[in-house]
């Protein structure tokens, strides 16, 4: 299951990357706002969703504090995004997209010790993605109160990311000392 969880972050990953990949880094064209509105609202979902459920199953204080904080701070942006999208007539998801809802039926069928791990590594994926999306935004975005909220957000995601990396590289490390005897054990 672990294996599975790394392949599919590996794999969400590399798509996200493709978009850029296509286009040359001296150019740098507008992004669609109602896109990135629409990306950042079930980003936002997700993000509540399985902070509500690491809030739950973890097993480590970090972890619990870390979703507390997602559910509150994601609330709260998620809030501000549906007020800019009424007030731009800009329809936004109401649900999770598949990838999001995968994530939160993998995770939630996990051993304590197995969730904190891929928890971790999950919500990292998540805020490398969503800092990405939200600094396109800020950086290129056309639409002046959508840039402005991107611009807002992405001290936040940054802050969030600082708080998780240390707990992922714990755990990590944690993941490779047990691969790493299990291997021997084989042997």
């Amino acid at each position: 299951m672990i294996r599975r969880l790394e392949f599919l972050a590996l794999v969400t990953t590399l798509l996200g990357a493709i978009p850029s990949l296509q286009q040359s880094s001296s150019e740098k064209r507008a992004v669609n706002d109602a896109l990135f509105a629409q990306a950042a609202a079930v980003s936002g979902l997700s993000e509540v969703a399985v902070s509500e459920l690491g809030s739950q199953k973890a097993t480590r204080n970090d972890l619990k504090a870390f979703s507390r904080r997602m559910i509150e701070d994601h609330t709260q942006a998620n809030n501000e995004l549906m007020a800019i999208a009424r007030q731009k007539q800009i329809a936004l998801p109401r649900e999770v997209d598949a990838r999001a809802a995968f994530c939160y039926q993998s995770l939630s069928g996990l051993s304590a010790d197995d969730f904190d791990k891929c928890f971790a590594k999950a919500q990292l994926v998540a805020h490398m993605e969503a800092l990405a999306t939200f600094e396109a935004e800020a950086e290129r975005g056309q639409d002046a109160d959508l840039k402005a909220f991107a611009s807002k957000i992405v001290p936040k995601i940054r802050e969030h990311i600082k708080m998780l990396k240390p707990i992922a590289k714990e755990l990590n490390k944690d993941l490779r000392e047990d691969e790493q005897s299990e291997s021997k054990k084989s042997k």
